[in-house]
């Protein structure tokens, strides 16, 4: 068995920071469908504005919102507008095509992206 990228939302942006929520990061339900993200799923933030990587879990936003927004203990680890990847991963013991989408600066679907070179298709 092997552990292996499933879904990816590459250069999201963060709408909204919680931090006296019970934790979570909150997507756009359409996002979500784009890229096979679950409700209660877990994922990997990592931060590109500075390093910063934590695991939390998926909750739906309204669908179309264009909301990413980081609640909880991780809501230290981010800002509003700091650019951010969330990443699945899969245990399987075959290979798996990951559903990569990239993203526009409101948070709406621009392009799949490809697996190899991660540009877009």
């Amino acid at each position: 068995m092997r552990i292996v990228l499933k879904s990816k939302i590459h250069r999201g942006y963060v709408t909204s920071t919680g931090l006296d929520y019970i934790g979570s990061v909150e997507i756009d339900r359409a996002l979500m469908e784009k890229c096979d993200l679950w409700e209660y799923e877990q994922v990997v933030i990592c931060n590109a504005n500075n390093g910063n990587r934590w695991e939390t879990y998926v909750l739906p936003a309204d669908y179309g919102s264009g909301t990413i927004a980081v609640q909880g203990p991780g809501a230290r680890l981010c800002e509003p507008g700091d650019v951010i990847v969330i990443l699945a991963y899969e245990v399987t013991d075959e290979p798996v095509e990951p559903q990569q989408i990239l993203v526009d600066e409101n948070n709406h679907f621009v392009d799949y992206l490809r697996t190899k070179y991660e540009q877009p298709v």
